[in-house]
């Protein structure tokens, strides 16, 4: 091969009259393509994180095969590749660990490839911000096609959605659910493939690539197995031509504009809190920060009007018959930017300007009467956290907005299940339950575990709620007053490390404080709890050690921000994440 096509970052490859040209077109033919079709342009990736290891993927070879369809009936040429593919309950230490692999394996082969555009197919919590985070450094114009959520279960004679599994787990704890109830409940909860059915993190992060201009308005509803599942992928396909005619790369759509309708449309949905995390490290590749002070401003003027599960009572179907995301960003049309561009070219005021108003009895609230009027997420910072803290209020109990009450300290996860149901607890209703050296560094990865459960004797006594504290994230199919991604963390000798039982925590959400409420003096003699152990001696665990930021900034790797953002200090190892 020429030294001048090594770098070739384009289809073009495929219709030269060289040799380079031939040996590419040949190794095509013997996958069985026509000579016409090695030859057509433009050549379109699909990157597919399919994997039997992760079912809320494990349509995408159907949906692979409608992409294909659309983008051959543009004139282009598709190709599929895959990439690693991460589920949150299979993937340990947690799935956040890996989502800067994937987007690292999504990016070079982005980038090592004879592509023009790319077809980003993703489901899965992380599989999403990975895929955007790839694109977007790679550069190469991009098309979101998220697979759509599982279908609701039945349980018990009655509908059951994901987020309903706590409840039953809870229950299983204190010896209310039979063995053989338990056995039946596995076989139901999750009726075939596809994501969480709920507003968790996978359909909040698939409504914010609508958002951002990845994918088309109204994409992330329509069921897995539905057909118009299918039609999305296939008119995806056929987009992508488009984008890359208009050559529209990844960056040009990350604007600030385009990010704060992103937030404010995920506070208007009551959206997964992890959300807040992959907006900012999406802002990083494109080199913008939205830091905790934007967060919060956004957050705290924005209604929150979505009457969907978790957070609600009405099933993801009722919102996309309503018009789906969309209709609920048109509700809030005053507080975003109209002239933000949609995947298909038009401006999100074009497409507010064609729908109707939400019928009567549909899920979405007027905003003059929202269900709350502040988003259903929040940003608080004080002496507990100092850069930062995120809490979903939407399904949080009105209690805990402002509430002030003993710590009781957990540090990790294996200490708090061996004291969580023991009856000799000192634990009451008002106590703060706080799980630490469970973040970045210290889970490490930031797991999902964040959900500290009721203590039993509480649970047994009718106490549904609780206000828990950690520096650990949350499933985005939870809900309660749980304070989430405290920052810095414990394990980098945050305040959260300096707590004792007994402290006073006080969170106060409309002031946006979460303080610790113990003399300067009294932490001076205290030495920190939670920090973590050495990092690992190689591997991608040495990587992420040194190089993984706090959630205030998104988890990426420093080395990964776009160079505008880059500080050198960061990339110096013996500065980032010890020896």
């Amino acid at each position: 091969m020429s030294q001048e096509n090594i770098h070739r970052l384009d289809g073009s490859i495929f219709g030269e009259d060289s040799a380079d040209g031939m040996v590419h077109r040949a190794f095509l033919r013997a996958e069985g393509f026509s000579a016409d079709a090695v030859r057509r342009r433009p050549v379109i990736g699909i990157s597919t994180s399919w994997s039997e290891l992760n079912p809320c993927n494990n349509g995408f070879r159907e949906l692979a095969a409608a992409v294909k369809r659309g983008v051959e009936a543009a004139g282009g040429l598709a190709l599929e590749f895959p990439s690693i593919s991460i589920n949150e309950p299979f993937s340990r230490p947690s799935s956040m660990y890996l989502r800067n692999l994937m987007a690292m394996d999504v990016e070079e082969t982005i980038l090592a490839s004879p592509i023009d555009g790319v077809v980003l197919l993703g489901a899965c919590d992380k599989t999403v911000p990975a895929v955007l985070m790839g694109a977007i450094s790679a550069g190469t114009p991009a098309v979101l096609v998220t697979g759509g959520p599982r279908p609701v279960a039945c349980w018990e004679g009655r509908d059951m959605t994901v987020d309903e599994q706590w409840e039953v787990i809870d229950r299983r704890r204190v010896g209310e659910v039979s063995d053989e109830d338990w056995r039946a409940f596995e076989g139901v909860i999750h009726g075939g493939p596809g994501s969480c059915n709920v507003m968790g993190t996978a359909t909040t992060m698939a409504a914010i690539g609508e958002l951002l201009g990845f994918a088309l308005p109204g994409s992330s509803l329509p069921p897995a197995a539905a057909s118009r599942r299918q039609l999305v992928a296939e008119a995806s396909g056929r987009l992508v031509v488009d984008v890359v005619a208009r050559q529209i790369v990844p960056r040009s759509l990350v604007t600030m504009a385009a990010l704060e309708n992103a937030v404010r449309t995920t506070c208007a949905l009551g959206g997964s809190t992890n959300a807040l995390i992959h907006l900012e490290a999406i802002a990083g590749r494109a080199g913008l920060r939205i830091g905790v002070d934007r967060l919060r401003e956004w957050s705290s003027t924005t209604p929150f009007i979505t009457d969907v599960k978790p957070n609600g009572r009405a099933l993801l179907s009722d919102l996309d018959a309503a018009g789906g995301i969309p209709a609920v960003a048109a509700r809030i049309r005053h507080l975003l930017h109209e002239d933000v561009p949609t995947a298909d070219g038009r401006t999100w005021g074009e497409v507010f300007d064609g729908l109707g108003t939400p019928q009567a009895g549909a899920p979405i609230a007027d905003p003059a009467a929202p269900l709350t009027p502040d988003g259903g997420i929040t940003v608080v910072r004080g002496t507990l956290a100092p850069d930062g803290a995120v809490m979903k209020i939407a399904g949080a109990a009105p209690s805990k907005r402002r509430h002030r009450g003993k710590a009781v300290v957990f540090d990790g996860v294996a200490d708090m299940w061996s004291k969580i149901d023991r009856e000799d607890l000192a634990v009451d209703e008002s106590s703060v339950l706080v799980l630490r050296g469970v973040g970045v560094r210290g889970g490490p990865g930031i797991p999902e575990v964040g959900h500290v459960p009721i203590p039993a004797k509480l649970f047994t006594a009718g106490v549904t709620d609780m206000l828990r504290v950690t520096d650990a994230r949350m499933s985005g199919t939870s809900s309660g007053s749980v304070v989430l991604h405290v920052s810095p963390e414990a394990a980098v000798g945050g305040p959260l490390a300096y707590v004792r039982d007994g402290d006073e925590i006080e969170l106060d959400v409309e002031q946006g404080r979460l303080d610790l409420l113990v003399p300067p003096d009294e932490l001076a003699r205290r030495t920190p709890v939670g920090a973590s152990a050495a990092p690992p001696a190689r591997g991608w665990g040495r990587l992420y050690a040194r190089h993984a930021l706090q959630p205030d900034e998104g988890c990426d790797f420093d080395f990964l921000l776009d160079e505008s953002l880059l500080d050198e200090t960061l990339l110096d190892e013996t500065n980032a994440g010890g020896s």
